[in-house]
């Protein structure tokens, strides 16, 4: 098999990747070693920053976004006794969006399967070779248990933490590596539940935080912080909804309940990994950084990669111009850094660590963001992206 950029990865960046590339007429091959079905139905994160709407929509995957998906204004702050809201258009002039990884996902793999590049699920054996040349390859075996090679100008890996890719990368350059674990964890639950509010939630309580999120009028996510050593089985629906309760009182509202129809505890870490390119191999999304998810910001990351990628390989192998592809890895490096910082800060600022002095701290910069147009256009401005 022969093409130009071989995609390791059918997640999102890679999809994404691409589609853009196939916009500006390069070839591509995208390998996945799980299938369709699996891919489709992974929940991940559902906040969509306004530049990634925009890149969707010029991607012309915003038909099915622009009409299910929820345009959220901003977001609500809260400690006990308080809920603020920050009005993101007032502060930035910027909006975001709640609209599924999942359904982002599935528009994406409808559009190359109705006549996009190549898309072959269930691959396995990927083994990716001579990065270091001009002529990349990706050996695998597809779906049909046949050994396969696909050659190619170019790789990019997109497939994750644990993909091939990132160990490929790291052997060749002697790549550096920053991480973080969480004294904490999310206890995440999907309910049949109508959101009880019009924005989504970020609450501080001594009992540790919450969030309040949704997926449609008919659907909420929702969020508890939980110690990382926490069994799932320990959790039944009517203590998780008690505690839902507790963290989000407030006087004169309360929370919808319903069925819940799915729920499991995600760890937390930051990790990030540099530099995100060797030779003819480059690394975008979780193969190369990750983020905890209370700054929304790991699919946005993973699509501003995949942009500025897709700007440097359409110069790389149509315009034989080689400078683009040269700075990705420090220009990407430069957003994911800031991403990184803005994650943990949300992440520091909302989740109990059962110091009381912590608490103090926590509470007075809760209490300086909700009073001050400086501080609150500061989070307003990350939240909603900054420009690619």
């Amino acid at each position: 098999m022969r093409t130009q950029v071989g995609i390791i990865g059918a997640g999102p960046a890679g999809l994404l990747l691409s589609r853009l590339l196939a916009l500006r007429g390069i070839d591509s091959v995208v390998l996945e070693n799980r299938s369709r079905e699996y891919v489709e139905a992974r929940i991940r994160a559902g906040i969509l920053e306004q530049n990634t709407v925009d890149v969707l929509t010029e991607a012309g995957m915003g038909e099915r976004l622009h009409r299910e998906g929820l345009e959220h204004r901003g977001v609500y702050l809260q400690y006990p006794g308080v809920r603020h809201q920050l009005d993101f258009p007032e502060l930035c002039g910027r909006r975001v969006w709640v609209y599924g990884q999942t359904e982002v996902v599935k528009d994406l793999v409808a559009a190359q399967l109705a006549g996009g590049p190549p898309l072959l699920f269930d691959v396995s054996d990927v083994a990716i070779e001579d990065v270091d040349s001009d002529s990349p390859r990706i050996r695998f075996t597809d779906a049909d248990g046949t050994a396969q090679v696909l050659e190619c100008d170019v790789v990019a890996g997109t497939d994750g933490f644990h993909g091939p890719s990132r160990a490929v990368v790291a052997e060749g350059t002697g790549q550096q590596l920053w991480e973080r674990t969480y004294p904490y964890a999310w206890l995440g639950i999907l309910a049949d539940a109508a959101p009880a509010t019009d924005e989504l939630i970020y609450a501080w309580h001594p009992d540790g935080f919450a969030l309040y999120s949704m997926r449609s009028p008919s659907v909420s996510r929702l969020y508890l912080q939980v110690d990382p050593s926490e069994r799932i089985e320990d959790w039944s629906d009517d203590r998780i909804w008690e505690g839902l309760a507790t963290r989000f009182a407030l006087d004169g509202w309360e929370i919808s309940t319903g069925a819940i129809t799915e729920k499991s505890i995600l760890p937390m870490r930051s990790f990030v990994s540099a530099p995100m390119r060797r030779g003819r191999l480059f690394l975008a999304g979780d193969a190369a950084h990750i983020v905890p998810p209370t700054g929304a910001k790991g699919l946005n990351l993973a699509v501003a990669d995949v942009v500025l990628l897709s700007r440097a390989l359409v110069r790389l192998l149509q315009d034989k111009e080689s400078d683009l592809a040269d700075a990705y890895s420090d220009t990407a490096l430069a957003r994911v850094w800031r991403a990184t910082h803005f994650s943990w800060w949300m992440t520091s600022m909302l989740h109990t660590t059962g110091d009381p002095f912590d608490a103090q701290l926590q509470l007075s910069q809760l209490r300086r963001v909700c009073s001050s147009e400086a501080a609150a256009r500061e989070l307003a401005e990350n939240y909603t992206g900054l420009p690619f």
